[in-house]
């Protein structure tokens, strides 16, 4: 018999996996490292050291909560040494895709001779929707399980390629990238083209997702900012964020809304929706890392979809 361990995206997944009863131990893998710095050597010292430091500034994440949720879980993938069989699950959006190119890199190093194999739920019917993990039957899971993507050698190599450019202090090379190839895995190009988008526009300063949060104060006209948070988490596409997320985005908002209670703009933050005004000088942070790069060290181009460089 063939041992087995499973790496999930997650706490809600990991739950739902072991009331299948598949054989194998699970390890949650606990981060989120589509936000903040990102270092190439997965698992290092200074790669945690620096994931805390995001995480602690950012989040209010403590040094004891990080070492009992993610550097427990972590040291336990390290002493899972003896499986053949090492079956991934995660999910479509860039929030997991990240986290599987990371994972990926890491077995490439440390789990040479494994048979790594990646279970990844996104369509799954004819409608339009993207589904997560937690979202099909537990039939469809099964099904999916059954029909998982054995990866090969090169898959492996090109993942760990892709994750060195995502930490890279250049997006232009990650852009090509995505240009000009055709990817196995099914839907890294769409959550990495929705990762470019993360870099502030020429028109008004302002990333995808921070003017989607203006877009839908101003159209649905929510009621409080719980409202506006609901709105914003409803239809996300490829990003697959956390509400905590989304709070982050809409602080640093802030001065654009005259209140949230019901949600309204100020003048500035209509003028900046409708690319009359800039708000790139007084939302640039430079501590702010997307991967491995600055975020307000390049422009993004909505007209052509390119990224270019201050």
């Amino acid at each position: 018999m063939k041992s087995l361990l499973h790496i999930t995206n997650g706490d809600n997944f990991t739950s739902k996996l072991q009331s299948l009863h598949l054989k194998g131990d699970i390890i949650t893998w606990r981060e989120m490292l589509c936000e903040g710095k990102t270092l190439c050597n997965v698992g290092s010292e200074s790669f945690w050291k620096t994931r805390f430091e995001f995480l602690n500034k950012n989040y209010k994440v403590s040094k004891s909560w990080f070492v009992e949720k993610t550097l427990k879980e972590y040291r336990s993938l390290c002493n899972h040494k003896q499986q053949d069989q090492i079956v991934l699950w995660f999910e479509y959006d860039l929030f997991c895709q990240i986290n599987m190119l990371a994972v990926l890199s890491w077995l490439k190093t440390h789990r040479r001779h494994a048979e790594i194999s990646l279970v990844c739920s996104g369509k799954e019917d004819d409608s339009d929707t993207l589904y997560g993990l937690s979202e099909v039957s537990d039939e469809q899971l099964l099904e999916l399980y059954e029909n998982r993507t054995i990866l090969s050698q090169d898959d492996i190599e090109f993942a760990d390629y892709v994750w060195q450019l995502y930490c890279s202090d250049n997006p232009i090379r990650l852009e090509n990238l995505v240009a000009h190839n055709n990817f196995q895995f099914e839907y890294l190009s769409d959550a990495l083209k929705t990762h470019l988008k993360r870099f502030p526009t020429i028109k008004n300063g302002l990333n995808e997702l921070e003017n989607r949060v203006l877009e839908t104060a101003m159209n649905q006209r929510p009621g409080s900012r719980k409202e506006l948070l609901g709105e914003v988490l409803k239809n996300q596409g490829y990003y697959g964020f956390s509400d905590t997320q989304y709070n982050r985005i809409i602080t640093s908002l802030k001065p654009l809304f005259n209140s949230f209670n019901p949600v309204k703009l100020t003048k500035k933050g209509k003028d900046i929706l409708i690319n009359k005004a800039n708000f790139y000088s007084q939302i640039r942070d430079n501590q702010l890392y997307l991967g491995g790069s600055l975020k307000y060290n390049f422009l993004y181009n909505t007209d052509t979809d390119r990224i270019l460089k201050l």
